[in-house]
Order: structure tokens, then C-alpha cells, then sequence
């Protein structure tokens, strides 16, 4: 499902136009893009929550020329599920 997709099953779903279905999920993704850039964690109960972490600095090889090569350390987004969505799975 791509973003069109979902916008069109909201807007579906909740009885709302495509236009304010859209405003509500660029919301969404705007509010919790701003709580993970603030170190914040994300938890919807029961569907799952969003968090960030440190991924350390780590050795790795080239697959082009076999060479190990250094993986500089950063932060990803890490999304854990909840119970009820892993269980619907």
C-alpha cells in the first residue's frame, strides 16, 4: 500500500473527503517525525510504537572489491509492534 492507498482508505474508513484525509496523515507523520528528532518515543496502544536508537559504529566489506570498510555510527527508527497488530498478523 502506498501513500495514495492509505489516503484513500482513510478517507474511506473514517467518512472524510481525500483532501482531509491527506491533512490528517501528513499530520501524523509531521508530529511524529518532530517527537523522534526530540529523542521522544511514539506508542499507539495496540497498533505498535516508534522509537530511536543508536546503531554503533561497525566494520563492513565492499562487495565490489572484498575491502572492509568502516560503518559510521547513527540513529534509525526503530517500530515495534503491539499485540493486537501482531496478533491480526
Amino acid at each position: 500500500m502506498n501513500k495514495a492507498q492509505l489516503i484513500d482508505a482513510m478517507a474511506a474508513g473514517a467518512g472524510l473527503t481525500k483532501v482531509d484525509a491527506k491533512k490528517a496523515l501528513d499530520a501524523f507523520i509531521a508530529a511524529t517525525t518532530d517527537a523522534l528528532k526530540a529523542g521522544d518515543r511514539v506508542a499507539l496502544i495496540g497498533f505498535g510504537s516508534f522509537s530511536v536508537s543508536e546503531r554503533g559504529k561497525r566494520t563492513g566489506r565492499n562487495p565490489q572489491t572484498g575491502k572492509e570498510i568502516t560503518i559510521p555510527a547513527k540513529k534509525v527508527v526503530k517500530f515495534k509492534a503491539g499485540a493486537e497488530l501482531a496478533d491480526a498478523v
